[in-house]
């Protein structure tokens, strides 16, 4: 953080029911020359066509150009092309993502950089989706150990029906202005709201939803939600509830552990009616409670009894379930979700299909680097089976395509054995152990 985004974030420390008026005058072209080189460059290129390549050709005159039409209001957000991309191999489902112009993602990011150090202040422990120091692991943590501490009994597992498309603009400039009251930033904002979505060729302009993909989306879906969900639990509706309970949230995934079936399901009947008063809707189908006690087995510990099982609940890619240690006590592990498992797979096949030709070794030198990016975000203590199962199934998928490179001859499971006896893959690596934390 720099030193003058330590000034604001010290000033907003100090007050925080305060507006800050005046930010614009941290805007300089220093500024935005940082925020340049902070912008990620190598992506696709939005409506203009122009490439990092293009605008670095005369990158002080093309800076000091934006600079002047932001400040003086003349400054236009082009709009956003909209591509979509699916969900996973196999699935109907697609994920809209918006490709802002470089001149915009610099620009966003410039206004990042001037906001984040004020709502850093505002948001949260319980909020863990991109926020500067914090990751979907560290989310996954703390939510392990507060279900561990508090033996939540029940546990409410909630969808928000596309966040990201039905996201209010009038609520959040209203919620915006709680905090940031400066004309400058407020308007470039409003801007790139009302900024439009090219798709097939036409241009429409949606009165609700931040593109994702926008350099700025994330901090303004972070700001929404820490009040329309974070700060009402905490102020609101923690205070009144006669258990325990812990909010844990990624950008809009959130789950939520209680001790206490009736304040469960107090929570789950308001909630729709909190989220609908912001334009927002709970998915009925996606959303759920689910029993969640801690297993009562022999003096506490061990092998729950019959008829006395959990159940278990999906969160950032992972199956939560209780198990038991290896000392025997019951604790809550992770497993990969049985629909990241099938994502997987699917890619895998979709890709061993379409490079059956290349050489083996160049294939196996791609399995094995899929496979450890794998194991980079699912490679967590108490989940090897789930790794090693995976390396199973992509032997047989790659067996599979290997088998259908000619018409001449077959390949059988003795031929991917020598195979991978002379190139194995890579074994199972848990990256995120319990055990290597000080």
């Amino acid at each position: 953080m720099s030193t003058r985004q330590q000034q604001i974030a010290e000033l907003a420390q100090k007050a925080p029911p305060m507006g800050f008026t005046s930010l614009n005058h941290h805007l300089d072209f220093t500024w935005l020359l940082v925020a340049y080189w902070s912008t990620r460059r190598d992506g696709a290129a939005g409506v203009d066509g122009i490439t990092a390549a293009d605008y670095e050709a005369d990158l002080t005159a093309n800076l000091r150009s934006l600079l002047d039409r932001a400040k003086s209001g003349s400054y236009r957000a082009p709009p956003v092309r909209r591509v979509h991309i699916s969900k996973g191999p196999g699935s109907k489902e697609t994920r809209p993502i918006g490709i802002p112009t470089l001149e915009d993602k610099v620009l966003q990011r410039a206004i990042v950089m001037l906001l984040q150090p004020i709502y850093e202040q505002d948001f949260k422990p319980c909020s863990y989706g991109f926020r500067p120091g914090r990751s979907a692991h560290q989310a996954l943590d703390d939510l392990q150990h507060q279900l561990m501490k508090n033996g939540s009994g029940w546990i409410l597992e909630v969808d928000i029906r596309k966040f990201f498309d039905t996201l209010d603009h009038a609520h959040l400039r209203d919620l915006l202005r709680r905090r940031v009251r400066d004309g400058v930033v407020l308007r470039l904002i409003g801007k790139w709201l009302n900024a439009g979505v090219l798709e097939g060729g036409a241009v429409t302009y949606p009165s609700t939803g931040s593109p994702q993909g926008g350099v700025i989306s994330p901090l303004l879906a972070n700001v929404y939600l820490h009040y329309v969900l974070d700060a009402w639990w905490e102020e609101a509706v923690k205070p009144r509830l006669a258990g325990r309970a812990s909010l844990i949230r990624y950008a809009d995934d959130f789950v939520i552990g209680f001790t206490d079936e009736a304040d469960a399901r107090r929570v789950m009947e308001v909630l729709p009616k909190r989220f609908g008063k912001y334009g927002l809707t709970i998915h009925p189908d996606k959303t759920r409670l689910v029993p969640f006690a801690r297993p009562q087995g022999r003096k506490g510990r061990g092998e729950p009894e019959s008829g006395n099982r959990p159940g278990t609940f999906d969160f950032l890619g992972f199956t939560h379930h209780w198990g038991i240690s290896r000392r025997n006590y019951a604790v809550v592990k992770k497993r990969t979700a049985a629909s990241r498992i099938r994502r997987f797979a699917k890619a895998i096949g979709e890709w061993c299909r379409r490079n059956r030709h290349r050489p083996i070794q160049e294939q196996h030198a791609t399995l094995s680097q899929k496979l450890r990016g794998h194991d980079a975000y699912y490679g967590v203590t108490g989940n090897c089976s789930s790794l090693s199962r995976m390396r199973a199934i992509v032997a047989r998928i790659w067996r599979k395509w290997l088998a259908r490179r000619s018409w001449k001859g077959r390949f059988g499971w003795a031929s991917l054995w020598g195979l991978l006896g002379r190139m194995p893959l890579p074994a199972a690596r848990v990256v995120h152990s319990v055990y290597r934390r000080v």
